[in-house]
């Protein structure tokens, strides 16, 4: 009896231990951010800092971002941006995914080798911003 009831002891702090270790790994949480705004007064800069000092602080292993940018925003994304290609290049390193709208491109006559490799296009942004927050990921505005 003493042995069945120390087997049960042992199976229970086993599964228990397993269990916060699987909660202790879990997926990182998704945010998307949308860049509509025109960059000026450094804006697009200020939101890329912001999102480092976020990676730095909380971690890059419980984070995931998403940036999509479209309208005034899509310039932001530019391979010869000034304030932001270097930072873009940064944080795509550390996991953060860019997103271009086809649709401001066209607008802006925009074609893709005007942006860096580390920029995907989608058709649209604002159906991806909510096609994204639709599969989880939460809203960020900084």
């Amino acid at each position: 009896m003493r042995c069945r009831f120390f087997l049960s002891l042992i199976l229970f702090f086993s599964l228990l231990t397993s269990h916060m270790a699987v909660m202790a790994q879990q997926a990182p949480v998704s945010f998307v951010m949308q860049l509509t705004r025109s960059g000026d007064n450094y804006g697009h800069r200020r939101a890329f800092l912001q999102i480092d000092k976020i990676l730095d602080e909380i971690g890059e292993d419980k984070l995931k971002f998403e940036v999509v940018a479209y309208e005034d925003g899509i310039h932001a994304l530019l391979a010869n941006s000034k304030g932001t290609s270097q930072l873009l290049t940064k944080l795509a390193n550390r996991g953060v995914i860019f997103k271009a709208c086809r649709i401001s491109m066209r607008a802006w006559d925009l074609k893709e080798d005007a942006f860096p490799l580390e920029v995907e296009f989608v058709p649209a942004g604002a159906p991806e911003v909510i096609r994204l927050q639709m599969q989880g990921h939460k809203y960020w505005r900084p």
